[in-house]
């Protein structure tokens, strides 16, 4: 007969004995599982005992690592920011406006950015500010040309071919100022809203500039969106900035011309613009008249020795002079 051999495998040392609830069985009845360790001292995988004689294996770390990551490619990355924007709105209905702050600074901190997503609102700020600086001296490099140019003509003593002006025209052709185009970041609308919703807690707490950046880092973001607009409208208004805050109201009307708020502003606006711009004309007739009084009165004279008519036709100006002005 053919002997046969039994090994006898001693059960682990009680302090090496994990039971856990996601142990599998694989014996019928009242089996319990143990695992010599959660892992082997030299990495492997733990083995399990079983009373009926079956011996399993435990996953491993790196089996449960990649079920965890696995499970995070589920998520977007900016879910954290999301939800951290949604703690912000609550605060914010509560009146808590501070911790609305707080939160939603958390929601743009935590967004990704860099290679593959887009620049930070710091960086859109700072491209910003570069971009108008070359371009207020383009444009008054471009003008000190125009001038040159001017000049050149009417020293001529002939008048050159037209080609030649038109090929030196041509370097001219884009002497407007331009426009920043800002670069584009992958979740853009996101954090358009995160940006605008710190604006309007910056409005509760005063801070009229930093709500101002906030609504420019929007807009750069998503240049449609109309609360940004809105936003940025009241901390214009509030810094006495009427000609800015009208701007943002009719753009605000043009993009969503049923929105009551955004009518109601412009109008309101508009009559507040005019009486400024009224108050800045007579102000500034007021400096000429006295500008005028300081020169006439060299030869005995003031702007009293002239009257201006205006033509009800053309609206023109006739000016006659009085030698002696009836005093007022």
């Amino acid at each position: 007969k053919t002997k046969k051999s039994f090994f006898f495998f001693p059960p682990p040392p009680p302090s090496q004995v994990i039971m856990t609830s996601k142990t599998k069985f694989d014996s019928e009845g009242f089996d319990l599982d143990a695992t010599a360790t959660s892992e082997t001292s030299n990495g492997g995988v733990g083995v399990i005992y079983e009373i009926g004689g079956g011996v399993s294996k435990e996953p491993s770390a790196e089996s449960r690592s990649f079920e965890a990551s696995e499970e995070k490619k589920d998520e977007s990355p900016i879910s954290e920011a999301e939800r951290l924007k949604e703690l912000g709105n609550n605060e914010f209905r509560s009146g808590n406006h501070l911790d609305a702050y707080d939160h939603y600074t958390e929601a743009i901190n935590v967004c990704p950015y860099g290679e593959g997503f887009g620049p930070t609102g710091m960086e859109l700020l700072k491209m910003r500010e570069e971009f108008d600086e070359q371009e207020r001296e383009r444009l008054i490099e471009v003008n000190r040309k125009q001038a040159e140019l001017r000049r050149t003509r009417q020293s001529a003593a002939s008048r050159p071919k037209r080609d030649e002006f038109e090929a030196e025209d041509d370097d001219d052709k884009n002497a407007g100022p331009a426009t920043f185009s800002p670069p584009r970041h992958l979740y853009g609308p996101k954090l358009a809203v995160y940006y605008a919703n710190r604006a309007a807690t910056l409005l509760h707490l005063g801070r009229y500039g930093e709500a101002i950046d906030d609504c420019d880092v929007s807009l750069m973001l998503n240049p449609t969106y109309v609360k940004a607009l809105l936003r940025r409208c009241t901390a214009y208004e509030r810094t006495e900035n009427t000609e800015d805050a009208l701007k943002d109201a009719k753009k605000a009307v043009e993009l969503e011309p049923g929105n009551s708020v955004a009518r109601k502003n412009v109008t309101r606006l508009q009559k507040l613009e005019d009486e400024r711009l009224e108050k800045l004309k007579e102000e500034t007739m007021g400096k000429l008249k006295d500008l005028g009084n300081s020169i006439l009165g060299n030869f005995g004279l003031s702007l009293d020795n002239f009257n201006a008519v205006q033509d009800p036709n053309t609206g023109g100006y006739s000016i006659s002079f009085n030698q002696n002005p009836q005093k007022k």
